[in-house]
Parts: C-alpha cells; structure tokens; sequence
C-alpha cells in the first residue's frame, strides 16, 4: 500500500514552496525505512580463550615435573650441591665403618664419585685418604682378631688408596707373621718334603710345589722353604726332558709350563725350553716330509702331535694341507674308477678339515667319473666290452693323427682313451695306447709351461694323470705346475691386484697342499689384504 505522502505531488515529498522560486527541504518517503528494534551482535571470542583449558594443563604437568624430578634437574644445574651431598654420604659412610661396598654405597665410591663430579675442591681427596687410614686400622685389628680373610681384603684396599707403602708393609708382615704361627709351617714344610721325595711335584694343593709356594707367601725368606722348591722344580724340569727323549711332547710342554709358573727365572728352564722347540722344529719338518712324501696318515698323526704340544695354529695349518692332498688322492682314486677308495679319501678329507681347499673340486671330478663310468656300461657282456674298447681305441687313434689331442672335448684322443679304460683298465690294447700317447701328454705339459699358459698345462696334467704310472714322476709335474702358479701369484701381489694372487692360491693349493712356499704366501697375501689401522 503506497502512502499519500509517498505521492510525487505530496507537499511532503515535494518540499515547501516558498513562492520566490525556492523549496524548503522536505524529509522525503519514509515507506522504505525500517524501525523495527534489533537484537545487537557479540563480537566472537578471541580464539587464544579457546586455548586456556590447555596451557593450564600444561601449566600443572609442568610443575608436577618439577616437584618430581626436583633432585636430578638440580643435580644436573647445580652439581657442586651434589657433590656436597656425596661427600656428607661418605662421611656417615666412613664413620660407619663403611669403607667400600660393591653396590656403590661404600666411602670410597661416594668420595670418588664427589671427586669426579667436583674436581676442584680437595675435601674428596682428603676424605679418600681417611678412607685408607681407617682401612690400614682395620687391617691392624683383623690381624689381631686372626680374621686373615678380612685383613687381606683391607690392606688390598689401604693399598689401593695408596695409603704409606712402609705403614702397608709393616702391616703385611705382621699379618704373615700371625698367619705362619696358625698355618703350623714346620708342619708344611714336612708335608712338602714327603710330597716331593714321593714324586708329587705338581697336581694339586697337596702335592710339593704348591705347598712350597703357599710356605713361601708367608715365609719369603723361609729357607728351607726356598731350596725345597728349588729342588723340586729342578726335579719337574729333568722328568720334561725325559718326556722329550720320549716323543711325549704334550706331556714335556705341560711340566715345562707348571715350572714356569712356579719360578720363571729358574736356572735350568731356559735349557729345557730350548730343548723344546728343537723337538717341535723336528716335528713340524718331519710331518711336512710326510705329506710330500703322501705318508698322510703319519702326517696327520705328527700334526696332531703338534696341537697338543700347544702348538695350535700350526697344527690347524697342518691339517688343512693333509686334508687336501687326502681330496687329490680321492681325484687319484676316482680317474682310476676305484670309487670305493676314492669316497674313503675324501671323506677322510673332509672329517679333517670340512672347508680345506680341493674338497669341491675334487667332488666334482669324481661325480664326472662316476657319470662316465655308468654312460660306458661297466656291466656289459665281454665280447661287446671288447668290441667297444676296440672301436674306442682306434678312435683315439685317428684322433692323435688330426692332432686332436685334448680338443674338441669329448671327441679328443685323451677322452677317448680314458673312455676305452674306464670299460678295461687293464685291457693290453689300452696300455699299449697309453704308452704311446704319454709322450704327447708329457711335450704338452712342458709346453705350456714355457709358454705360461697354466690352463693348457693343468689340461696336460690331466691327461697324464691318466696315462702315467710312475706316481713319482706325477708327483714331480704336479708340485712344478704349483710352483708356477705361486710365482704367478707373487707377480699379481707385486703388482697390487690381490685377487689375481689369491685366484692364484688357490690354483698351486688345490693341485699341491705341500707346495714349498705356500704357507709363507698365504701370510703375505693376508697381511696385504688385512686392514689399515
């Protein structure tokens, strides 16, 4: 609804006309107003008085810390008051008596604890040496009181505390004094002189020597004491020389050990551990003649010999190297078809060393020997082993005539060979056939030995493993083709690429663990490839 005044002809709205061309202002419509009362708005909460429930919190959590941990914060800010409360602690701890406890609570460990924390202030220090006085007092009175035990335990700790050494061995002699005269010395000593005429120098607390030494702790000077002991450790050490001329070097090593701990500066130990050594020298040169020689089991007993002598790194060594040459005779055994030696070698193999070097490969060759064995048919009937060995044989033959000696594998006149064997080891053909192609094996051997070349060599080797005879002669070309291998690794170490010289290790072991100089070059290669500190 438009009110009148809302009109544009409305006086009101139109304003006063003052008749000389001029209007009064009017109010105008007042329709579009609105009067209505409001409701005034709140201005929004700042957002830090959403927040205030948790900084009191924190606030309380805050101070409930500090009550709680009130003694390490202040230890932590103020250690000097720490150190002030250890030293009270000491003290009650000393006047106590208290002078050392293993739980810490003693007053030595809370003076050197005052100490550690404050080091500056000398009450520690001064407090430490009180500790050693009263420790020295109560040393005195448990001597006294015949409390051996606990006068031992503080003169140890006055001595510790280096309390004045005249006043510690002024009491350590009257504590030995009082512990003779209940000990019953004579009594000892007379238990010591039958022990040793009985021959018990050593074994156990009655036996000669320990009732000497315990004498002696006593009495230092105790004559009889001191010449009874020289006796009988001249008596233990004559006995380990005729433990020598035995063989029974274990034995002879304890005896020599048991004088050395009694006396190591008696007169007739440095002859008798002289002794010693030349028979373990003798050992050693005799066990590694041995395994040259293939006496392994006499080498294996030698090396064993040694490791209970005490000698156990070089025992270990030794029985690595015995373990190896029992892995190439397993190969041996196995080019032959004597798989029931050759599983008897190896198992010796590995029963000594599990890890010596020549075990897998020499598990593989028999495996390949085993294979071959059953592909030719050991089992078949005479005529057609005969027929089969002749065909093989003059395959060979024709094989020899191209040249084709080692290669192509399987086709080469070695192979064929070792084919015709394995059907009739003792076929007159296949001798006269072996006879005839060693030579070859032999010129290439030696040519690739001129030339360097280690693979034709070793593959020459092979061949000759199955054509020779003469162990010795194999034997020889074995430890010359190791050797060259062992010069070829002292060329790689010298050249500073090490795993070239230890690929080359490993080659000259596995064909021969008694190669001269192979031990002395592992040692080199290890201390090469050991790290720097």
């Amino acid at each position: 609804m438009i009110h009148e005044r809302d009109t544009p002809n409305h006086p009101d709205r139109r304003g006063a006309d003052l008749g000389d061309g001029r209007r009064e202002p009017g109010m105008g419509p007042l329709a579009g107003l609105d009067f209505a009362r409001r409701t005034p708005r709140r201005a929004a909460a700042p957002a830090r008085r959403r927040w205030w429930p948790w900084l009191l919190a924190c606030a309380l959590l805050a101070a409930v810390l500090v009550v709680a941990f009130r003694k390490p914060l202040a230890d932590w800010l103020w250690p000097q008051t720490r150190a002030q409360a250890l030293r009270v602690q000491a003290a009650q701890a000393l006047a106590q008596g208290r002078l050392t406890a293993a739980d810490g609570s003693g007053a030595r460990e809370l003076y050197e604890a005052a100490l550690a924390m404050d080091p500056d202030r000398d009450e520690a220090r001064v407090g430490l040496g009180q500790v050693a006085e009263a420790a020295l007092a109560q040393a005195r009175v448990a001597t006294a009181q015949d409390r051996f035990a606990d006068a031992h335990a503080s003169l140890r700790l006055a001595r510790a505390l280096s309390v004045p050494r005249a006043d510690a061995d002024a009491v350590a002699a009257a504590l030995r004094k009082r512990e003779a005269a209940h000990a019953g010395i004579p009594r000892l000593l007379a238990q010591a002189e039958a022990a040793r005429e009985a021959g018990r120098l050593t074994g156990d607390d009655s036996a000669a020597l320990p009732l000497y030494q315990r004498i002696l702790a006593l009495q230092p000077e105790d004559t009889r004491a001191l010449e009874g002991r020289e006796d009988a450790l001249g008596e233990l050490l004559q006995q380990a020389r005729a433990k020598l001329r035995e063989g029974k070097l274990a034995e002879a090593t304890a005896a020599i050990s048991a004088a050395r701990d009694f006396d190591p500066g008696h007169v007739d130990l440095p002859d008798t551990q002289a002794r010693l050594n030349e028979e373990l020298d003798d050992v050693r040169g005799r066990a590694a003649a041995d395994l040259r020689a293939g006496r392994l089991e006499r080498a294996e007993e030698r090396y064993r010999l040694l490791g209970e002598a005490g000698q156990q790194a070089d025992a270990d060594a030794g029985l690595q190297r015995v373990a190896a040459a029992w892995a190439h005779r397993a190969e041996t055994l196995a080019a032959d078809f004597r798989f029931a030696a050759a599983d008897s070698a190896l198992d010796r193999a590995r029963a000594l060393a599990p890890d010596a070097a020549g075990i897998p490969e020499a598990e593989h060759r028999i495996a390949r020997a085993r294979q071959a064995h059953a592909r030719l048919g050991s089992q078949v009937p005479p005529r057609e082993r005969a027929r089969r060995v002749a065909r093989l044989l003059d395959e060979a033959k024709q094989a020899e005539a191209r040249g084709d000696l080692l290669d192509p594998p399987g086709d080469s006149a070695f192979d064929k060979l070792r084919a015709a064997r394995a059907i009739a080891p003792d076929d007159p053909a296949m001798r006269k056939a072996s006879a005839r192609l060693l030579p070859a094996a032999k010129e290439c051997f030696e040519r690739g030995l001129r030339a360097n070349n280690l693979g034709l060599a070793r593959a020459c080797f092979d061949a000759r493993v199955v054509l020779e005879t003469d162990a010795a002669a194999l034997a020889s070309a074995r430890r010359r083709l190791a050797g060259r291998w062992l010069a070829i690794g002292d060329e790689r170490l010298g050249a500073g690429e090490l795993r070239g010289a230890s690929a080359a290790l490993a080659s000259a072991r596995a064909l021969d663990p008694a190669t001269p100089g192979l031990d002395d070059f592992d040692r080199r290669i290890r201390a090469a490839t050991a790290p720097q500190r």
